[in-house]
């Protein structure tokens, strides 16, 4: 598994489907410090300041054709990340978000790159970890595990357990 990373992007997704499409190998992850057009379902921004940890994932071939289910497959990772490492009671609000103490700290997106078939799927998620203030149009909707933990995190650490759980979880389904 490749990790990329870059200081800052517009979207790891945007760059995951560039080099995918270039040919790179079924999870290279591209991850970035910031991004400054980060986005969510239905084209929604994503406040992405350094200190989160955002990164997509260029997923293998797998035998489900519903991002949805990959999407919720990931939620479930993210919340067990969460749950097994800090303590904290994640809960997974579907389809693709992780709150924490009612507020929004995880967000999932999974996207089809479709020519005549599926060529491949990106799989980006936002994950508000080091993230120390929200704008006040979001402080009452995002949290970040900084703020509920009041210290800071390993986003690398944070990394290598859902990359290890989505790879567990998607060999069984993958071609």
């Amino acid at each position: 598994m490749e990790i990329k990373h870059f200081s800052q992007l517009d979207s790891t997704s945007q760059k995951a489907k560039e080099i995918a499409l270039e040919g790179a190998e079924p999870w290279t992850v591209i991850a970035a410090d910031e991004q400054t057009g980060g986005y969510g379902r239905k084209g929604t921004s994503w406040f992405s300041p350094k200190g989160g940890l955002y990164f997509s994932i260029i997923l293998p071939k797998s035998q489900i054709e519903d991002l949805q289910t990959l999407t919720i497959l990931a939620a479930f990772i993210v919340g067990k990340v969460i749950k097994e490492n800090f303590n904290l009671e994640p809960f997974i609000k579907l389809p693709n978000d992780v709150w924490i103490a009612g507020k929004k700290v995880a967000g999932i997106l999974t996207e089809n790159v479709i020519g005549k078939e599926v060529k491949l799927s990106i799989m980006g998620i936002g994950f508000n970890t080091n993230i120390e203030k929200f704008p006040k149009e979001l402080v009452n909707m995002a949290t970040s595990l900084k703020i509920e933990l009041g210290g800071e995190v390993d986003n690398k650490k944070i990394l290598e357990g859902i990359l290890k759980g989505l790879k567990e979880q998607l060999k069984t389904i993958s071609e």
